[in-house]
């Protein structure tokens, strides 16, 4: 857009200006406190490698009980991803980002998207809970209404509720107590069933799901979960669940994941 051309002032008197100069050397000054939508995109598991520690593991070195299918998560972070070269790694479905809170959507959410399914993958969208921010309908909502949703095509996996360390504060567990915090990914869970017919997958690691959630809440026979580890083995799972859906080994160099199971068990999960 061409910039606008300035219209003419009248100039204003010395006096007026020393009055001014006055009155700005004399004010407060405050500094605005960033909001949470206009701070660093967290993808997801940063947070997590951040608080448990990460470290390079070669695909060689993981330890496996049965079939995987790779597969990688993204946010506006990787801005401008080259999906032939990754679906040429072997990826073969992914995660992209969609929202935060109620105040944030990935700006680069719909290009990702539709570039990784332009490539063959198997893809979802993944909202980022901020839940001492709004209640857990309102982010399901938002995140439904922003890029969220789910179709039965069998390219297209249920949403993703990643739920872990609070990027924002010093309490970890967002200022909920455990009670409180099965409470609103429940509520986040049914509204997201109720909007599109499925339950949304939950992402996590087991250390922050057993504090936060103190070992309260079943969530196992409704929603598959995607645990964080980056380990040689995917190691304990979060109370209740017996089996990973997702099992996120590495960030580096990019989100890495092993579906657990066949390409045929993959679409499965899609189609629902």
């Amino acid at each position: 857009m061409p910039a606008r051309s300035r219209r003419w002032q009248s100039p204003v008197t010395a006096s007026a200006v020393v009055l001014a100069c006055l009155a700005a050397l004399h004010a407060p000054t405050t500094t605005a406190q960033p909001r949470p939508e206009d701070l660093t995109d967290h993808a997801a598991g940063s947070q997590i490698a951040k608080h448990e520690g990460a470290h390079a593991v070669d695909a060689s070195e993981l330890v496996l009980d049965g079939p995987t299918v790779p597969g990688m998560d993204v946010s506006s972070h990787q801005g401008v991803v080259d999906w032939s070269h990754w679906w040429n790694q072997g990826m073969r479905f992914a995660y992209v980002k969609a929202t935060e809170g109620t105040g944030y959507v990935n700006p680069e959410h719909g290009r990702q998207y539709d570039g990784s399914h332009q490539v063959g993958m198997v893809r979802g969208a993944y909202h980022f809970a901020l839940p001492d921010r709004s209640d857990g309908a309102a982010q399901a909502d938002y995140f439904v209404d922003h890029g969220g949703g789910w179709t039965a095509d069998g390219r297209t996996l249920p949403g993703a509720l990643d739920v872990e360390y609070n990027p924002y504060g010093d309490d970890d567990c967002y200022g909920l107590t455990p009670e409180a915090m099965v409470a609103w990914v429940r509520q986040f869970s049914e509204t997201y069933r109720a909007r599109t017919g499925r339950f949304p997958m939950i992402y996590t690691s087991t250390s922050w799901w057993d504090l936060c959630t103190g070992r309260l809440g079943d969530f196992s026979t409704t929603n598959p979960v995607w645990v964080a580890r980056y380990a040689e083995s995917v190691g304990t799972l979060p109370h209740r669940w017996a089996a990973q859906a997702i099992w996120q080994h590495t960030s580096t160099p990019i989100d890495q994941n092993l579906f657990n199971g066949t390409m045929d068990d993959l679409v499965a999960l899609a189609r629902g």
